[in-house]
């Protein structure tokens, strides 16, 4: 099969292509650099710049491809939330998705498939409700980022392509939330290893995490089952608190979680993102668990313990 992909230099992106790659697909990535991404990824990755100054090179890279795999955006906890990154965070998903679906609709042959990402945080904070697919969005600003997003992807189906839309969970792997967890600090020391990790605020908030072995998992599982189609939330199907993560983290780096982080030194350190940090959703696989998908790690401590190997081994 042949593949675009976008955000293919992102934590996600990365291992995606890599699967793909690995299992005799063809691959074509989309990045804002693509000299950037010629160096990042396997070298048979075929690499376009996109929304830059040649649009023609990168939407004629749509033309004929099996499925397109859209995961661009600006990582949310990058930085504090001021009006002028939210305005980054809107673009880089709303207006990118805008684009790409407008190129898909002009592509000959057309792309059969979109899988394109979402996030939990469409749910908003809903403290100990369970969430699936089915349910509504939420009221805060990254509810309604989400439900834009989704809501420029979902365009894709007018014009007769399968779209499916990946709310994704807190990712565990090579990289990604748990690094910034581990490594809080501008400085290559981890709190956390010398004993002063601990849960963030009161720690009852839900914890929806899913390892990326699953995340690539359903992202193929998405693109190659034509009943796949909506929202599938793409996180485990035994989600955790914040507190129990924090057990369970420290247990495996067999170090003491002791030291909770306080609500108010969060607020003033992340300002707005530190209610995204405090919140949770106890997201279900519902739609991914109906499709027969089976996951590699439905348990937290087996999901760290190798997430903890890979960073490890960098």
């Amino acid at each position: 099969m042949r593949y675009v992909v976008t955000g293919a230099t992102g934590f996600l992106g990365r291992a995606l292509c890599l699967r793909l790659i690995e299992q005799g697909d063809e691959v074509v990535a989309l990045s804002r650099s693509a000299e950037s991404a010629r160096k990042l990824l396997d070298e048979r990755v075929n690499c376009h710049a996109w929304l830059g100054s040649a649009p023609d090179e990168w939407k004629a890279a749509l033309n004929g491809a099996d499925v397109v795999i859209h995961l661009a955006g600006e990582s949310l906890g990058s930085q504090r939330w001021t009006p002028e990154f939210k305005r980054r965070l809107i673009a880089s998903r709303i207006d990118s998705t805008r684009q790409l679906v407008s190129a898909l609709h002009d592509a000959n042959p057309r792309p059969k498939t979109l899988v394109s990402a979402s996030a939990v945080g469409y749910y908003g904070n809903r403290f100990d409700e369970p969430l699936t697919e089915e349910s509504s969005a939420g009221k805060d600003f990254l509810a309604d980022l989400c439900r834009q997003w989704e809501e420029e992807s979902q365009r894709a189906s007018e014009f007769d392509v399968r779209v499916v839309r990946l709310r994704i969970g807190i990712v565990l792997g090579d990289g990604g939330t748990l690094e910034k967890m581990l490594y809080p600090l501008p400085i290559p020391i981890s709190p956390w290893k010398l004993g002063f990790g601990g849960r963030l605020g009161d720690g009852r908030q839900w914890l929806p995490w899913v390892h990326i072995e699953d995340v690539v998992g359903l992202c193929l599982l998405s693109a190659q089952n034509p009943e796949a189609q909506g929202a599938i939330n793409a996180v485990s199907p035994r989600p955790v608190s914040n507190a129990e993560f924090s057990r369970v983290l420290g247990r495996v780096l067999k170090r003491p979680a002791i030291l909770p982080v306080p609500a108010f030194a969060l607020r003033l350190l992340l300002g707005e993102f530190a209610d995204v940090v405090l919140g949770g959703q106890k997201a279900l696989p519902v739609a991914a668990q109906r499709l027969g998908y089976t996951f590699h790690y439905s348990e937290i401590e087996q999901a760290l313990v190798n997430a903890l190997s890979l960073n490890e081994r960098k």
